[in-house]
């Protein structure tokens, strides 16, 4: 099989895996002072790292001279790495209970690595090499990144930060953790996991950040707006993903133009719901083909798809597909309040949006040399270009439900149902 940055992985179980038994309840109080809480376990990690870094090196040398880890190196970093996850998980909330300090099995999120086997040496040689890319893409979902401008520094905070300090807040109100933030936070753990099992020697998997085989099985969601990328085969054009961003141009200038009516078709679509519950059929009709449009004009330009879109946004014209529902009663306080309520949306969604343009950066590279887009980035791709078109659909006022967070699956569409058989002629 090909080795390379986020290839999908054999259809075996992965050797690092990860165990939700998370039961969403949380303690008040616990979460309150949760970083305070979770502080103990970070400075016996960070000294449980010194004597990692020691193992490490000899688990390299013998991986390298003997094509493989041994057991007792091996045993002792899979402790470190489920260690970590466990602290991890609890300081983000993805679970309740006060974690024990010696990386043993048995907590509501836990990990799984298989025992030590083969690995390819030249690989394990250049381990910190290849797992450059794997590192870069776990910065972008877990950490804050700035950049110097004219007009002084901007900076995007990560994936993890975002649905961490989110569900604090739900936690407090609710007593219990949204399932959504959960799972993006556990999606985030288990790729670390991967990724620090990787640069470990603990296996020779690249780390996928494939949001479908983070966490096991994932909720089967009918929201009324759905993402569906069923129709994309993978195969890209090497031609047209080199010039992908010359290419998408056009799409790009009327997108904008488009989008100039769409602003005041949404503030119409907002006085008419709020007087009558229920947008205007043209109206939502208008602003679905043009927020599926735009799902099939970024799904281009970021790799997610490789047909050249249509111009319309109409339904089905795209293997990267946005299935809106039709228009239904929608509750007045929510549309009287809709850009308040829709602030934490726009916090998820400007983290999805810096990783969709990691994602676009490395599956360029992929893409062009390869001629197919590794499916695990474009399934972590097509989950942000999801959370983006839900919250343009819950701020216009396409929909009420709130957008979800976590990964999840669209149900199965039943099969187009067959042509009716003409009956022959009754014989003479």
């Amino acid at each position: 099989m090909t080795s390379g940055p986020d290839f999908p992985p054999p259809a075996d179980r992965p050797p690092i895996r990860l165990v939700l038994s998370d039961d969403l309840e949380r303690r008040r109080l616990t979460v309150f002072f949760r970083l305070f809480m979770a502080l103990p376990h970070l400075i016996w990690l960070a000294l449980w790292s010194i004597a990692a870094l020691f193992a490490v090196v000899a688990n390299w040398i013998v991986a390298l001279f003997q094509g493989g880890p041994v057991e007792p190196l091996h045993g002792f970093l899979a402790r470190f790495v489920r260690y970590g996850t466990h602290v991890y998980a609890y300081l983000n909330l993805a679970a309740e209970p006060f974690p024990r300090f010696g990386g043993r099995p048995g907590y509501p999120v836990d990990l799984e690595v298989d025992p030590p086997g083969r690995q390819n040496r030249w690989t394990v040689f250049f381990r910190l090499i290849l797992a450059i890319p794997a590192l870069v893409l776990l910065s972008v979902l877990t950490g804050y990144q700035y950049q110097r401008s004219e007009t002084g520094y901007t900076g995007a905070i990560g994936l993890l930060v975002v649905a961490a300090v989110l569900g604090w807040f739900f936690s407090l109100a609710r007593g219990r953790m949204n399932r959504g933030l959960r799972d993006a936070v556990a999606w985030v753990v288990a790729y670390g996991a991967q990724v620090w099992g990787y640069l470990l020697i603990l296996t020779d998997r690249y780390p996928t950040v494939d949001p479908e085989t983070a966490i096991g099985p994932l909720p089967v969601r009918d929201d009324p707006v759905q993402l569906d990328p069923s129709g994309d085969d993978l195969r890209r054009s090497r031609l047209t993903v080199f010039f992908r961003l010359v290419l998408a141009v056009p799409h790009i200038v009327w997108l904008l133009l488009w989008g100039i009516a769409v602003f005041f078709a949404v503030i119409a679509n907002w006085f008419a719901t709020l007087f009558t519950a229920t947008p205007p059929r043209g109206l939502h009709r208008f602003i679905a083909a043009y927020v599926r449009y735009e799902l099939h004009v970024y799904a281009y330009l970021y790799l997610i798809g490789n047909p050249f879109p249509g111009f319309t946004g109409a339904p089905g014209s795209y293997p990267i597909e946005l299935r809106v529902a039709e228009r239904a009663r929608q509750n007045r306080w929510t549309v009287f309040f809709r850009l308040i309520l829709a602030i934490p949306a726009f916090l998820l969604n400007a983290a999805f949006g810096s990783l969709l343009g990691v994602i676009a950066i490395f599956g360029w590279f992929v893409a062009l040399f390869t001629g197919r887009m590794p499916e695990g980035l474009r399934n972590a791709g097509a989950q942000a270009l999801r959370y983006s078109s839900q919250t343009n659909a819950y701020l216009s006022l396409l929909t009420g439900a709130y957008p979800y967070s976590g990964p999840c699956l669209a149900p199965a569409q039943p099969p187009p149902a067959p042509a009716a058989a003409v009956a022959p002629p009754d014989a003479p």
